[in-house]
C-alpha cells in the first residue's frame, strides 16, 4: 500500500468521528470576539410597520427611559410615559396620621400572637395611603402636532405609510410616515448616561409652519395598574415656565414631594407658548424644513450647557456598544431547526429590554419602565427574575447597580423580623425601596416567603464570580442575617419532629389557603439551599459552622410527595386536577433550584405529570424558563426549547419582545426567565459532570455558538 493511500484511510475516520463530535455536541463555545455580535444583534432589529403596536417601543438607559408611538415621539396618547428611577411623588397622609399609625394585625402562629402587614378595612384610609405611596410619576409626554390643510390636527388615521426602524446596536430609531403627501422623518434616542432624549425632524411640513411640539406635564396616578399619569388634576401640582435663551427654555416642575426640572433645547428658533396648565406648544419657525430637540429630564437644579442632538445620538451608541460587546452571547444561526431565528429574537430582543428596564439603580417594577404597575414598585420575590440573569452574562455592571438594596435595607428587614419574634432579617414581598418596607395588602406581602432565600443566592453568584475576601465581606452580614431568619421561622414540631413551615404561609402560585397550609416544595428546597450555603459561607470565612443552622438543615421536613410524585404543598388535595395552573413552583426544585433534598426518579415522574396535566395558559411568563431548566437539569434538551418557545399567549414575545397575556404588561420576568435559562443550557451549571450546552439537542439541529458565559448554581 502507498503511504498516502493509508494515511488517507487513516484519515477518514477520524475526520468521521470529528465530524459526529461536532455535529454531536451541537454547540461551540469560542474565544471572546470570534461572534459577529453586531450583525447578530442588528438581525433583530425592531421593524413596525402602519400605526398599530402591540406596545411602546423604547429608548433608555436603565435609569430612565422613553416610550413612543410610530411617530418617533408620544404622539398619539397618552398611555406612554417617561419614566424614571428617581421620579416618585408621595401625597400626604390622612389627616392626623402618620406612616407609623397603622395598626398592624395580629395573628396566633404557633402559639404565638405575631403583628402582619395586612389590609384592615378599619384602616382603609391609611392603608390605601401606605400602598401608593410613593408612586412612580410620568416626568412629561412630548409629542406632535400637524395642521391638515383644513386647520384641523392631524389623527392617527391621518398617518400613512408609516414604517419604524429601532437600531438595537446603537439604541437609535428612526420613523417615518406622510400626512397628506407630505413626508416626515424623525430620529429618536436617549443618552446613555443622562436622562435625556433627543430628536432630529425632518419635513417641508416645518418649513410650512404645520408641524409642532408639545409638552405635557401630568400629575401622579394613584391606581395600582396605570400609565403613571392623571391628566385631570391641574390642581394638584405646578408647571412654571422661564425662557433662558433663543433656542432653550427651562420648566419647574413641582408636586406634592418631588420637584424636577426639564429644560428644551433646539436648533434654529422656536416659539414656546402655553396651550392650557401644564401644556405647551413648541413651534419652530418656517426657514428650514429640519430642526433638533433636546430634552433634559433631572431631579436637581439644570446649570449647565445640554448637549446637541449629535452628542446624544454619540451618547447613545457609545452606551450600546459597550453593552453589546460587554458580557455573554450566543449565536444560533447555524442551525438546522428553522426556529432558531425565533429563539435568537427573543434572546436579543429580551438583552435590550432588561438593559433598559431591569438596569437602574433599583430593583424594577415588573413592567420595568413601561407603565405603572402596583404603583410603580418592585417585587422582592420577582427580583430573581429581573437579575439574575446578569450574573450568567457576566454583565456584573447592571447587575451591581441594584443589589446595595440588600444591605440598604437590611437594619428595616431585621426590625421587622425582631418584631415578628424572629432573628436575623425578613425580606418584605412589595417594599417601599427607599426605606425598605412593606405595605399592607390582603394577605400576599405578608405570607409571602420565598424570596427570603434570594440575597444568599445572589451572594453566592457574586462569589462564583469574584471568590475573594471582598465579596464575602460584601455579603457576609446580609447572608448571617437571611440564614438566622430561615432557621427561626421553620417550627419545630414536637410530634412529628421535624422542623416544618407555614401556616400561615402563601406560596409561590398563591392560590393555596394561607392558614392550613404547611411546607410548600420549593420553599422547604430553597430552605436547605439557604442554610447550606451560609454554612459555606462561614467556612469561607474560617468560622465555627451555626449549630441552630444545622438543626434546622438535618430535621427540616422532606419535601411533600404522594404516589411517587411531588406535590406543590402538603396533604394538598386534588394537585393533578384543582391546582394544576399557576406557577408550578415545584418544578424549580430541580431548575431554578440545584435540587437540595430532592430525590432525581421522583422529580423525573413530577417532571412528566406536570407536562401531561398542567393548564399552561393559566401560567405566567416565567414559568415557561422555570420549566425549561428542569428540563435541562433532567436530560430533556429538546422540552427545553419547547418551553423557550411556548405557543401560551402569556409566553407570546411581541415585536418589541415583550411578553403580556394580561396585567401586568409588559411582564419582564419573562425575559430575565429566559435569558437565565438560555445560558443555562449553553453553559451548564454545578454538577453538569461539564458536559457541553447540556440543555440543547444533541442531534444537530442546533448549532450554538457562544461566548462569555458562566455556569449556574
Amino acid at each position: 500500500m502507498k503511504p498516502f493511500s493509508r494515511l488517507r484511510n487513516i484519515a477518514a475516520p477520524i475526520f468521521v468521528v470529528c465530524l459526529f463530535l461536532t455535529i454531536g455536541t451541537t454547540a461551540q463555545q469560542l474565544k471572546t470576539g470570534t461572534i459577529d455580535r453586531k450583525a447578530l444583534v442588528n438581525r433583530h432589529d425592531i421593524f413596525i410597520k402602519g400605526t398599530k403596536m402591540s406596545g411602546p417601543t423604547q429608548v433608555g438607559n436603565g435609569s430612565f427611559a422613553y416610550n413612543f408611538d410610530v411617530t418617533g415621539m408620544q404622539s398619539f396618547s397618552d398611555k406612554y410615559p417617561t419614566l424614571s428611577h428617581w421620579g416618585w411623588n408621595s401625597v400626604k397622609p390622612p389627616a392626623g396620621l402618620t406612616s407609623t399609625s397603622f395598626k398592624k394585625t395580629l395573628l396566633d402562629t404557633h402559639g404565638r400572637m405575631v403583628p402582619y402587614e395586612m389590609a384592615d378595612p378599619n384602616q382603609a384610609a391609611m392603608g390605601g395611603w401606605l400602598s401608593s405611596n410613593p408612586h412612580r410619576i410620568n416626568l412629561g409626554r412630548i409629542g406632535m402636532e400637524i395642521k391638515k390643510a383644513d386647520g384641523t390636527i392631524a389623527q392617527v388615521k391621518d398617518f400613512e405609510n408609516a414604517t419604524q426602524h429601532l437600531n438595537l446596536w446603537t439604541g437609535i430609531a428612526e420613523s417615518k410616515f406622510t400626512v397628506e403627501g407630505e413626508d416626515v422623518t424623525v430620529i429618536t434616542t436617549c443618552d446613555g448616561n443622562r436622562d435625556i432624549v433627543g430628536f432630529k425632524i425632518e419635513s417641508n411640513l416645518l418649513k410650512q409652519g404645520k408641524l409642532s411640539l408639545f409638552i405635557d406635564f401630568p400629575y401622579g396616578n394613584l391606581t395600582i395598574f396605570s400609565n403613571a399619569s392623571d391628566y385631570k388634576k391641574p390642581t394638584a401640582h405646578q408647571t412654571q415656565l422661564t425662557n433662558t435663551g433663543k433656542n432653550s427654555v427651562l420648566f419647574d416642575r413641582t408636586l406634592d414631594s418631588i420637584a424636577y426640572q426639564v429644560a428644551c433645547q433646539w436648533t434654529g428658533n422656536s416659539t414656546v407658548t402655553k396651550q392650557k396648565e401644564h401644556r405647551y406648544t413648541i413651534s419652530p419657525n418656517n426657514s428650514s424644513s429640519t430642526v433638533e430637540y433636546v430634552f433634559d429630564f433631572s431631579p436637581t437644579k439644570i446649570n449647565y450647557q445640554l448637549p446637541s442632538f449629535t452628542q446624544i445620538v454619540t451618547g447613545s451608541t457609545a452606551h450600546w456598544l459597550t453593552f453589546w460587546k460587554s458580557g455573554g452571547v450566543i449565536d444560533l444561526s447555524a442551525s438546522k431547526d428553522t426556529r432558531w431565528f425565533e429563539l435568537e429574537r427573543r434572546i436579543v430582543l429580551s438583552q435590550y429590554d432588561m438593559a433598559i428596564n431591569a438596569s437602574g439603580k433599583y430593583p424594577p417594577q415588573e413592567t420595568g419602565l413601561v407603565s405603572n404597575s402596583w404603583f410603580g414598585r418592585a417585587h422582592y420575590e420577582m427580583y430573581w427574575w429581573h437579575a439574575a440573569h446578569y450574573a450568567l452574562w457576566n454583565r456584573w455592571p447592571e447587575l451591581n447597580n441594584s443589589l446595595h438594596v440588600y444591605n440598604d435595607n437590611l437594619k428595616y428587614a431585621m426590625k421587622r423580623a425582631a418584631r415578628q419574634g424572629y432573628l436575623g432579617a425578613r425580606w418584605p414581598k412589595c417594599p417601599n425601596l427607599f426605606n425598605g418596607e412593606e405595605w399592607p395588602d390582603g394577605k400576599n406581602h405578608a405570607f409571602l416567603v420565598w424570596q427570603q432565600p434570594h440575597p444568599i443566592f445572589f451572594a453566592e453568584l457574586d462569589y462564583k464570580a469574584h471568590p475573594t475576601l471582598a465579596t464575602l465581606k460584601k455579603w457576609d452580614n446580609v447572608v448571617e442575617q437571611t440564614a438566622n431568619f430561615l432557621s427561626t421561622y421553620a417550627f419545630f414540631d414536637p410530634a412529628r419532629k421535624q422542623y416544618v413551615l407555614g401556616p400561615p404561609i402563601r406560596v409561590v402560585s398563591e392560590n393555596n389557603d394561607i392558614f392550613t397550609t404547611e411546607n410548600p416544595a420549593f420553599d422547604l428546597s430553597y430552605w436547605r439551599f439557604g442554610l447550606q450555603t451560609a454554612q459555606q459561607w462561614r467556612k469561607r470565612l474560617k468560622l465555627k459552622p451555626n449549630a441552630n443552622w444545622d438543626k434546622v438543615m438535618k430535621n427540616l421536613s422532606p419535601i411533600p410527595m404522594k404516589d411517587s410524585l411531588y406535590e406543590q404543598w402538603e396533604n394538598i388535595e386534588n394537585p393533578w386536577t384543582k391546582f394544576n395552573y399557576e406557577h408550578p413552583a415545584l418544578m424549580g426544585i430541580y431548575g431554578v433550584l440545584p435540587g437540595n433534598g430532592v430525590n432525581m426518579a421522583i422529580m423525573e415522574k413530577t417532571y412528566q405529570k406536570v407536562q401531561d396535566v398542567w393548564i399552561w395558559d393559566k401560567c405566567w411568563g416565567w414559568d415557561f424558563p422555570m420549566m425549561a431548566m428542569s428540563a435541562a437539569r433532567l436530560g430533556h434538551p429538546e422540552d427545553a426549547v419547547k418551553m423557550l418557545l411556548h405557543p401560551s399567549p402569556k409566553f407570546g414575545f411581541d415585536e418589541h419582545g415583550f411578553v403580556g397575556g394580561g396585567n401586568p404588561y409588559p411582564y419582564f420576568p419573562s425575559n430575565g426567565g429566559l435569558l437565565y435559562a438560555v445560558a443555562m443550557m449553553t453553559a451548564g451549571w454545578n454538577g453538569d459532570k461539564n458536559v457541553q450546552q447540556p440543555g440543547w439537542p444533541k442531534d444537530g439541529s442546533w448549532v450554538v455558538k457562544w461566548e462569555g458565559l458562566s455556569k449556574a448554581l
